[in-house]
């Protein structure tokens, strides 16, 4: 599809905006008010689905191959989806209309609210500010997509330096690579710090207090009730995560031949940020399993997976037009290495962008982002106005990826496949003990702890970026129990070399309410449909299970998450359903770890 120019894109707002002004001033005498609603929303669906399209398209190409022709596009983009989103026009026809909203119909109040949350993120009532915003969002993206990461001189991908961090048994190579990982940083600190007031300038334009404010009033909630939430996750599930730890340091130590540390060091981790545990229960190492198979086949498993529980096939264009396996040797092009889905036009052009290798990370990354896939299809109908196209809160698409992946791992479905032979017996402490080293458990602690507290100082408390790097570790410490093997000091950025920090800010507390909801419709799932053990099920061929994941997607934005939840598990949100996952993993932790100081406090 051919991009707006600028020229272009003024064209269509200039039509567009006239509209939803006379629909404004001529309506309201002669009308009811729901009428009048329902007009300005028809208008104003119409409009966001066609703009959404034009910037999505932008945003694609720039995140597919990074060029400056293509940051132009998508900053170009981004102004007409904002002039449109923002414009004073929309602004007071929302807020005229919501100050009656006990004569409207639920649904109507609700795609009110969501158009007035879209135009806190673009408010045009300051329209220097947004261009502002917009041109330094593209900037940052820019440097984060074609940044190329060396180790020794060399240039090394993200893909590489995962791979190295898996294998490596070297702790002087481990820390190079470790180290290496971290050179994004500094590039990207100066666009983070502009970004900081340029994202709170804009939520402060339509009243939130600062931006992290306004992305948490997705969910219906306060700041301040957000970082009570993620602290009640960590208390709940800190005497786990304490034995986990006691456990892993041990372990690690003995690998390395090391004394048993206090702090486990970062280095020793192999993910790059210490948010997944991962590759440390040799016994759940898949890996050799999935030699001999390719990418295609297991983005095409992933496919059966959902059609198998009685889903659609993808869309033909999800093939054509999806970017899903590493560049070739010899192209030139940079792309963004973060596995993604996204739902262009929000209608039946959807795209995957990741870089799909056969292992098994891949094989439940892969599993993760078709669930987005499946969501988008599913609240794809008339019934649900572009504007609630949406999960039910920002948490519920992840959390149905993430369950996907916690199905993807089941010893069982992988016998299906044939990936594990038919013979194979799976220890279920082996395979407990991954799920919460490599999918849960520290990740909680990484996302409510270190990411949402950085991410809520930076921008609810303006803490100075002179003591952005030393908040980082200071957090890192304290809800992780890691450390980084050298002193870090405030010329790197190290928050900043996680991607969403860049491209999706003050969202990661919504990975924690996904993995809690996880736990929550898998429980479900198994007591409910299939009567299996948590720990040893399968939802493959499952029509029962399908049914019910549709029935939830289906809804998108359309009604309150709370409801929703409710509805599908007669339960509010709750760690009660992970804790319980875990229990006979505590029990034989707390064996392994009978006479050693538990924790690093």
């Amino acid at each position: 599809m051919k991009l707006l120019s600028d020229s272009a894109s003024s064209r269509r707002t200039g039509v567009i905006l006239p509209l939803l002004l006379a629909i404004s001033t001529s309506v309201t005498a002669s009308t009811a008010l729901q009428d009048r609603a329902d007009q300005f929303l028809n208008l104003a669906n119409e409009a966001y689905r066609a703009l959404y399209r034009v910037n999505s398209e932008a945003q694609w190409a720039a995140m597919t191959d990074v060029t400056p022709a293509h940051d132009a596009a998508s900053e170009t983009a981004g102004k007409a989806l904002a002039a449109f989103n923002g414009n004073p026009a929309v602004i007071r026809e929302a807020k005229a209309l919501l100050d009656h909203r006990s004569e409207l119909a639920p649904i109507t109040v609700r795609q009110l609210e969501k158009a007035l949350l879209n135009a806190a993120e673009g408010p045009m009532t300051n329209p220097e500010l947004v261009a502002a915003r917009i041109a330094a969002e593209t900037q940052q993206a820019s440097t984060l997509n074609s940044f190329v990461f060396s180790l020794r001189d060399k240039p090394i991908t993200a893909n590489e330096i995962d791979n190295l961090l898996q294998s490596s048994t070297d702790l002087a190579e481990r820390r190079a690579v470790w180290e290496a990982s971290k050179q994004s940083g500094p590039a990207l600190k100066p666009g983070l710090i502009k970004l900081r007031d340029l994202r709170n300038g804009v939520a402060r334009e339509l009243g939130h207090s600062d931006y992290f404010g306004l992305q948490v009033a997705g969910y219906g909630m306060s700041t301040a009730e957000m970082l009570s939430l993620q602290q009640s996750f960590m208390r709940d599930l800190k005497p786990l995560y304490l034995q986990l730890h006691t456990w892993v340091k041990h372990k690690l130590a003995q690998k390395y031949g090391q004394p048993v540390p206090k702090l486990i060091p970062a280095h020793w981790l192999n993910n790059r940020w210490s948010q997944n545990w991962v590759g440390i229960v040799e016994a759940a190492n898949l890996d050799p399993y999935f030699k001999g198979r390719s990418a295609e086949w297991i983005v095409k498993t992933a496919e059966d997976f959902y059609v198998g529980m009685g889903f659609p096939k993808l869309p033909a264009t999800f093939w054509t037009l999806s970017d899903l396996y590493p560049l070739k040797q010899g192209e030139t092009r940079k792309k963004n290495t973060h596995g993604s889905c996204w739902h262009v036009d929000l209608g039946n052009d959807i795209r995957s962008l990741m870089s799909v290798e056969p292992n098994t990370q891949w094989f439940e990354t892969t599993h993760h982002e078709l669930g987005h896939a499946y969501y988008f299809m599913a609240y794809t109908r008339p019934e649900v106005p572009p504007l609630l196209r949406i999960g039910a809160n920002p948490a519920f698409h992840e959390g149905m990826g993430e369950l996907i992946s916690l199905a993807s791992g089941s010893p069982a479905y992988l016998q299906s496949l044939g990936i594990l032979p038919a013979d194979y017996k799976a220890d279920e402490i082996d395979f407990l003990l991954n799920d919460a080293l490599a999918n849960s458990v520290p990740f909680i602690f990484w996302s409510s702890g270190t990411m949402t507290h950085w991410e809520a100082d930076i921008y609810a408390r303006g803490l100075s970026p002179e003591q952005w790097n030393a908040r980082w570790w200071q957090y890192v410490r304290e809800f992780q129990g890691v450390e980084p093997p050298t002193q870090r000091g405030e010329e790197y950025c190290d928050a900043a070399t996680k991607t969403h920090i860049n491209d999706n800010p003050a969202y990661y507390y919504s990975y924690a309410v996904a993995t809690v909801l996880k736990f929550q419709f898998h429980d479900h799932i198994v007591r409910r449909i299939l009567k299996q053990p948590p720990q040893r099920c399968n939802y493959a061929k499952n029509a029962e299970v399908g049914g019910f994941l549709r029935n939830v997607m289906r809804k998108g934005g359309t009604e309150d998450w709370r409801k929703v939840l409710r509805e599908a598990t007669g339960e509010d949100l709750s760690t009660r359903a992970m804790v319980e996952y875990f229990k006979p993993l505590m029990t034989w932790l707390q064996e392994q770890n009978q006479g050693r100081p538990i924790g690093w406090e």
